[in-house]
Formats: structure tokens, C-alpha cells, sequence
């Protein structure tokens, strides 16, 4: 594909260049090989012209992904998947708390903690030999939406008033307490600064550079079950009403799908997918 001269409108309505890297790069995060992607950024071309959205760009690469190998779609859908997860934010803090769990830690969510002033209710509390995290989950399932200032500086007070009866318990001389930001969005650039500042941890969708949610979803092998391209929307959400989350509880217990009223055969392609994407575990 030669470069093209063109500007891509995001959600929030801001202008930038057209990427070819960009693009590239996110299609070989789905696992495509280097001659699908090659073949699927030709096809594109045809496609593209200036003002062309970002959601219109994911939507046509995604069909052609998804024309090859429904696996490399799921895992390039993942964005928009986790927006799925909602209305509300309870799976995504389950889905933060399972990333916690892969790393070791043992885990509790939506837990009541008392402070030195009042009771919270933390989204997910994680502990591992001397280190205690404190985590709060801000989900939105619409695009463009971005993490204020105002929202770590209200979970620091938080954290504040809840490490303060922790550091006042008996062994906890040599604990470290973290607090954590999780959102499946971004921060702005005034809500980064300050949580670098105030020693609070924040890990949005692409933010920081390592460490980032897609980066922690695709390296613990944890794909929510709304990646899965043979699923439509009523599917996926019967099956999150029922506690499924992942697509590794399907792989563990494939008897769950038939909860869905899915014909034998669908069933078996729906499986087929999942077991793929449980093999990048």
C-alpha cells in the first residue's frame, strides 16, 4: 500500500493522518501473518478517502480479518468487545480481577473496606506476599470517552483514607499498599500527570506504553466471551447474565453454550473459536 495523504476523523471528532503502521501493526496484534496483513492493508486501500472514520476503518479491516480467520478478528475486535461487557461495569471489574488472579494474587471484588472515615466499596481488592492493591475500575462502553482529572484525584482520596487503617494494622510494618486506576478508555493528559505525581497506578486502554489493559488482556490470554465473532449480541449478553465472562470457561466447560439455544453446529464453530483463542494462554 503506498502512503496516502489523507486525514481519519476519531470519535472525538479530532482530525490526524491516516497511519499505514498504525494499522499494520494492530492487525499483527490479532495474530495475523505478515501475508494477510500485507493483503488485507491492499484491500483497504480501495477504501479509504479523506474524513473516513476510525470506527468505519475497524469495521472494514475487521471484515476482512474476519473473511480469513474468525480467531485474528476476535482478538483485532477486543476494543469494541470490552464495550460490549456493559451496561454496567460489574464484568469489567471481574475481568480486572482475573487478570490480578493470573499474575498470583489472590483477589476479591466489589469488596467493603473500612477507612479511617468512612466504608468504601472497593471494585477489587489484591494481595500477594507483602503487596496489597486497592483497584478501581472506570468502564465505559461507548467510544471517545476519557478519564478526567477529577477521577484519579477522587480514587487518591479514597486510597488515602483506606491505606491509613491498613498501615495501622498489626504485621503490616513491611506492606506496600498500591492504588489503582483501570479503565478500558484513556486518561487526559491533566489526569496522567497527576497520577504519576500522586503514586497512584493508571493503565487505560493504550496507556502507559507497556503494561497498558489490551497488553495485560492479550498477555494473560483472558478474552472476554464478547470477542467471539460466532455470538451475536443477545448470546453474548445470556451468557454474561449466567457469570460467563471469559472464553476460557467455555474452553473448560463446553456444556455452557447450550444455555444459548445454539444449533449443535454453531455450537462446534463457536468452540472452535474460543479454543483458539484459549491456546494464546
Amino acid at each position: 500500500m503506498e502512503k496516502m495523504k489523507i486525514n481519519v476523523r476519531k470519535a472525538s471528532g479530532e482530525e490526524q493522518a491516516f497511519s499505514q503502521e498504525k494499522l499494520r501493526n494492530s492487525l499483527q496484534r490479532s495474530g495475523a501473518s505478515d501475508a494477510m496483513v500485507e493483503a488485507i492493508l491492499k484491500e483497504m486501500k480501495a477504501h479509504l478517502r479523506d474524513g473516513i472514520t476510525t470506527k468505519e476503518i475497524y469495521k472494514k479491516a475487521f471484515q476482512l480479518l474476519r473473511r480469513r480467520v474468525r480467531s485474528n478478528a476476535a482478538r483485532y475486535s477486543l476494543k469494541k468487545a470490552i464495550m460490549e461487557l456493559g451496561p454496567s461495569g460489574f464484568p469489567f471489574e471481574h475481568l480486572v480481577g482475573a487478570i490480578l488472579k493470573r499474575q498470583g494474587y489472590e483477589v476479591e471484588v466489589g469488596k467493603t473496606v473500612q477507612g479511617k472515615c468512612v466504608q468504601h466499596e472497593v471494585d477489587v481488592v489484591a494481595q500477594k506476599d507483602n503487596e496489597t492493591i486497592m483497584a478501581e475500575c472506570k468502564y465505559h462502553n461507548a467510544r471517545g470517552k476519557i478519564c478526567s482529572v477529577q477521577v484519579p484525584l477522587y480514587i487518591r482520596s479514597r486510597f488515602h483514607d483506606i491505606e491509613s487503617v491498613w498501615r495501622s494494622q498489626q504485621d503490616h510494618e513491611n506492606q506496600q499498599f498500591h492504588g489503582w486506576v483501570v479503565t478500558n478508555t484513556r486518561f487526559s493528559t491533566d489526569a496522567e500527570e497527576y497520577g504519576s505525581c500522586a503514586g497512584l497506578r493508571l493503565i487505560g486502554w493504550d496507556f502507559p506504553r507497556n503494561g497498558n489493559l489490551k497488553e495485560l488482556i492479550e498477555r494473560a490470554g483472558l478474552f472476554p466471551i464478547t470477542v467471539i465473532t460466532g455470538l451475536n449480541s443477545k448470546q453474548k449478553q445470556q451468557l454474561l447474565a449466567k457469570g460467563i465472562l471469559l472464553c476460557s470457561e467455555l474452553c473448560e466447560n463446553p456444556g455452557l453454550l447450550a444455555q444459548t439455544g445454539l444449533s449443535k453446529a454453531k455450537q462446534h464453530k463457536v468452540l472452535e473459536e474460543a479454543g483458539d483463542l484459549c491456546a494464546l494462554q
